[in-house]
Parts: structure tokens; sequence; C-alpha cells
């Protein structure tokens, strides 16, 4: 909401006004005080403070806010779907639209772009750090299939060649994908090499 003007004989008057009139509490609104207020002097010349209110974003709302921005930017017609998960603390955040394509990008990397981007945009203007996470189309729960297929199909490969195969490139995220789905393989085994953002996963034989 836009910025209001309240006035008392006293800041903490203005302040209790102003809280009166919005129906809310202390802890969710910000203030700046305009004017500090005085007694005068025999009651003659006395000034009421005025403090100007302005409710707080919730974390939501700076979320939709930062998102709406980028993809008027972007020319992209985009619905904004968000939910708070305050047991993990937690935004969980779903976009729908013509073009979700765009926002996933090659190998999600535009729809990790915007989530690390978002996470940044929150945690800037939050006390409490709360993280957010962007998805659309179910891109992630079909990505983390596609690299468990992935890690169980080249296990396979690696037992009957007996040869290690270094896997292409990828976040931290989809390498926790490879090494969860093959930690309890008997014959197999994991690790990461090389640096951000080359850094990729490696499956050996066990010795």
């Amino acid at each position: 909401m836009k910025s209001v003007e309240f006035s008392g004989k006293t800041v903490d008057e203005a302040l209790t006004n102003a809280l009166v009139s919005l129906g809310t509490t202390s802890d969710q609104v910000d203030y700046e005080v305009i004017e500090e207020g005085s007694a005068g002097l025999f009651g003659f010349g006395s000034k009421d403070a005025t403090i100007r209110v302005s409710m707080k974003s919730s974390p939501e709302d700076i979320v939709q806010n930062f998102l709406s921005d980028v993809f008027e930017k972007m020319n992209l017609e985009v619905e904004i779907i968000t939910k708070v998960d305050d047991i993990e603390g937690y935004i969980e955040v779903e976009l729908k639209g013509p073009e979700m394509g765009v926002l996933i990008g090659k190998r999600g990397q535009t729809l990790d772009s915007l989530q690390y981007l978002a996470n940044l945009a929150l945690n800037r203007k939050t006390d409490d750090y709360m993280r957010v996470k962007i998805d659309t189309e179910d891109y992630r729960r079909r990505r983390k299939d596609t690299l468990e297929n992935l890690a169980k199909n080249v296990s396979y490969k690696v037992k009957k060649t007996r040869k290690t195969v270094a896997l292409e490139a990828m976040n931290p995220y989809e390498r926790r994908i490879i090494h969860s789905a093959l930690q309890n393989d008997k014959y197999v085994e994991t690790h990461s090499e090389g640096e951000e953002p080359y850094r990729h996963v490696v499956i050996t034989l066990k010795k």
C-alpha cells in the first residue's frame, strides 16, 4: 500500500491512531517521523506529531512483485501462484502461461536463475531467511525422474564395461540427485570433479 500520514499529540499517539485506523499491529508496519511534535509554552504554539506509515510487504508480496517486474520486462504473460510452507520455511512458486519453455531454458538454467534471483530479492528485504522454490509445468519432478533414469543407465554401463563414466556438468542440486540415486548401489560409487560451473559427477566401480 502507499504510505499514509497520521497525527497525534505525540509520536506514540500518532502511531496508535495509525494502527487503529489500519486495523493492524506495530510489527506489520514501517513508519517515518515527519514532525516530532511539541507541547508549546503554557499550551500555546503546540504542534501535533506527524508520521508517515506504510504496511510491510509480506514475503509472498516481495516475490510476487519481483517476478512480475521481471516478466513485464521480458514481455511475458505469466500467472504467478505462491504458497508458503511455514514448517519447511520456504515459498513455493508455480508459474503458468503460454511460453513456459522460455522460462525453463536449457536444462532448466533459466528457471534456476530466476529462483536464485528471487531468493536474493526476498532475503535482502526480510530478517528471517526463507527459501524460494520456483517450478513450472512440473519441470522439477520431470527433470528429477530423467536424472535418476540416467544414473541407473550409466551405472549399468559402468558395471558392464568396467570403465569409469563422467557425466555432463550439472548444478549442485542435479548432482545430488545422481549421488542419491546410486548411494545404495553395491557395485558403483559416485563423486564430483571439476570447478563450477563445469563440476560434474563421475561414476566408477567400487574397489
